[in-house]
């Protein structure tokens, strides 16, 4: 499916766009606990990018776990990365509350990416 390949283009886009802001505009204005989250949450939306430009390159060929499993994704990034960004600008913790959300989207949606491969 299309839609998949540019939301993962755009994410993967993103996570180069954040990662030069941390690297450059970021340092020396947070502590390393909170670089670390900015780094990991990029790092997980360019993961998470290159999958769904996968997921959308064999979307046609292949069972609707598919679909499903690039709209977890997609979701997974904006709940995981998103917070982890908001958790290391604003350190406010409860934000972290939300990241596991995000992680169990990315869990379900290769999972889903597992059992459609069986199918095929």
């Amino acid at each position: 499916m299309k839609v998949f390949i540019i939301l993962g283009a755009l994410n993967a886009l993103m996570a180069v766009g954040t990662g030069a802001f941390g690297a450059h505009g970021l340092e020396g204005k947070l502590s390393d606990k909170y670089m670390n989250v900015w780094e990991k949450a990029t790092t997980y939306q360019m993961y998470h990018g290159l999958g769904l430009i996968l997921l959308g390159i064999i979307t046609g060929t292949t069972p609707i776990h598919i679909n499903w499993a690039g709209w977890l994704m997609f979701f997974g990034i904006v709940f995981f990365s998103g917070s982890l960004y908001v958790l290391a600008l604003t350190q406010i913790r409860i934000l972290g509350a939300i990241t596991p959300i995000g992680g169990v989207l990315f869990i379900v949606s290769w999972l889903l990416l597992v059992i459609a491969a069986f199918k095929l």
